[in-house]
C-alpha cells in the first residue's frame, strides 16, 4: 500500500517533500502530484476517486490560502485524508489551517500543524501500519531512536 501526496501548487513542494522523505525512510512508497481544488477540480477529483484502485491507502493533501484541496480529496474518496495547511499568505497559514480543519460533519480530514508535512507522513504510516506489522515495527524503532536521543541530551545537560 502506498500514500498519495497531493499539493495545490509546485511552490508547496519543499514542504510536502518532507512527508515523502519520512515515508521513504520507513519503506513506504509515496506518489506525489500537483493538483488544485480550484484550477484542476476534475483531475483532483479523479485522482481521489481512483486512489484506492491505484494502490493508495492514505491521502495527504497540502494547500495554502483557501486550502480546499483536502476537502476536495475527502469528497471523492472514503480513504483517510490528512490535511497539511501551508503558510502561503500574510496570515502565516492560519487561513489555511482554518480552511483545512473546518470540514462539515461526515467528511473528516485529519489535520496536522501548519507546514507539518513530516507529521502527516508519520500519521499516514501509522494508519498503514495497522495492517502491516513490519511497518509498525519500523515506526516503533523510530520512536525508540527519538527516546534515546532525548535521554542522551538529558544526560549531557544533567552532567553539565
Amino acid at each position: 500500500m502506498k500514500v498519495g501526496i497531493v499539493m495545490g501548487s509546485e511552490s508547496d513542494l519543499a514542504v510536502m517533500s518532507e512527508a515523502k522523505k519520512v515515508l521513504e525512510e520507513l519503506g513506504v512508497h509515496a506518489e506525489m502530484r500537483v493538483l488544485s481544488a480550484h484550477r484542476t477540480p476534475d483531475e483532483a477529483g479523479a485522482f481521489a476517486r481512483d486512489a484506492a484502485k491505484n494502490g493508495i491507502g492514505v491521502l495527504i493533501a497540502g494547500a495554502g490560502l483557501a486550502a480546499h484541496l483536502a476537502g476536495a480529496m475527502v469528497a471523492n474518496t472514503i480513504l483517510p485524508v490528512i490535511g497539511v495547511p501551508l503558510a502561503a499568505s500574510t496570515l502565516g497559514g492560519l487561513d489555511s489551517l482554518l480552511s483545512t480543519v473546518q470540514m462539515p460533519a461526515g467528511l473528516p480530514v485529519a489535520t496536522v500543524a501548519i507546514g507539518g508535512a513530516q507529521n502527516a507522513g508519520l500519521l499516514a504510516a501509522s494508519i498503514l501500519a495497522l495492517a502491516d506489522p513490519e511497518l509498525a515495527a519500523r515506526l516503533q524503532a523510530r520512536r525508540a531512536q527519538m527516546r534515546d536521543k532525548v535521554l542522551a541530551a538529558d544526560a549531557r545537560v544533567r552532567g553539565a
